[in-house]
């Protein structure tokens, strides 16, 4: 199903309920609520939305406080400052309300996608799912202000990634073969996302000369489905951080048919970094082999992860569905069986 399933009010309803709360807690911690309600929805379980939120609610946090007005003149100073979250939310709800939202994306798209490491990449995830929300549904105020919230969240955390030397690799190799192809940071035992993103050094350089929109799409495709299939021998590493690995590209693939066609292969340029930097950051030493407790349907894979309840594995299997395959169902049913359920 998707997200036109919901025709019960209850994403908009959830939608609202949670922009009460800050797109953070504890300074550096994201709220999740909003994506996984929506994948939620966008596979019939509206039912379900508000019994997981009452699960979820410890980890909500209270609306940061705004600092100041920030415009068209004067966002450059606010821009990749957690302290302005409330600000940049206020200023892209003032946006989307003054232009269709579309056009408000195509502008701030190109000057934020260089900064979507910043916030672990949550702030793009969570961009991607309202993006689907508007392209799906009705473009209610609700779907309109979480898109705000997302954007907002996305330029508070704005962070570049400086440094990395692009690595030869084989033209038109698969995604497959560039992800196993990035080598592991020096030290993965210590520090948080932000410190190991600094130790990345080199990436392959497999998306770097990609120019035309639709071969842009192809590839975005292609490395979606290969992170996601990586999880089931891979994900041991770190199973929480590399979801994002196959998470963040595919928010950025939601997002390319609301973006120009220009945009397509920038969008691709930087989802490759995001995706193979994870893959760097939390590699474990060696795959391991998997075999699935069996085979499901994509629905029995859905309701299990629901059963789970962990935020990740909720928007891990949300990309695995779009995936589609079997061996994206296997990752996804990996992610449940190692992953920390939510109680």
């Amino acid at each position: 199903m998707d997200a036109t399933a919901d025709t019960t009010g209850t994403l908009d309803e959830a939608l609202k309920r949670l922009h009460a709360w800050g797109p953070e807690r504890l300074g550096r911690l994201t709220n999740h609520a909003p994506m996984a309600v929506e994948a939620l929805a966008a596979h019939g379980r509206s039912g379900d939305v508000h019994r997981w939120l009452e699960l979820y609610a410890p980890k909500l946090e209270g609306y940061p406080n705004a600092v100041g007005t920030i415009t068209g003149d004067t966002w450059r100073e606010a821009i990749g400052d957690p302290r302005r979250a409330a600000d940049w939310i206020a200023y892209f709800g003032r946006e989307i309300d003054e232009r269709p939202w579309r056009d408000v994306l195509a502008v701030w798209w190109p000057r934020l996608l260089p900064g979507m490491y910043g916030g672990s990449t949550h702030p793009v995830i969570r961009v991607g799912h309202a993006v689907r929300t508007l392209l799906t549904g009705p473009e209610t105020e609700p779907r309109l202000a979480e898109l705000a919230h997302g954007l907002g969240y996305w330029a508070a955390r704005h962070h570049p990634v400086t440094g990395v030397e692009l690595l030869p690799h084989e033209p038109g190799g698969t995604a497959a073969a560039a992800l196993d192809a990035v080598e592991p940071i020096a030290d993965r035992g210590s520090g948080g996302f932000p410190a190991r993103l600094g130790r990345v050094a080199g990436l392959p350089a497999w998306a770097a000369g990609v120019s035309d929109p639709d071969e842009a799409h192809r590839r975005l495709t292609e490395l979606v489905r290969a992170a996601t299939h990586r999880y089931a021998t891979h994900g041991h590493g770190e199973e929480t951080m590399l979801v994002h690995a196959a998470t963040a590209p595919n928010a950025v693939l939601r997002a390319l048919p609301a973006l120009p066609r220009t945009l397509w292969a920038p969008s691709l340029h930087a989802a490759w970094t995001a995706s193979a930097a994870v893959t760097s950051m939390y590699a474990p030493d060696a795959p391991v082999a998997y075999t699935p407790p069996g085979t499901f349907a994509p629905e029995e894979v859905f309701e299990r992860a629901l059963a789970h309840g962990d935020e990740h594995v909720i928007k891990f299997t949300d990309t695995a569905l779009d995936v589609g395959d079997e061996q994206a169902l296997a990752s996804a049913l990996r992610a449940i069986e190692i992953s920390e359920p939510l109680t």
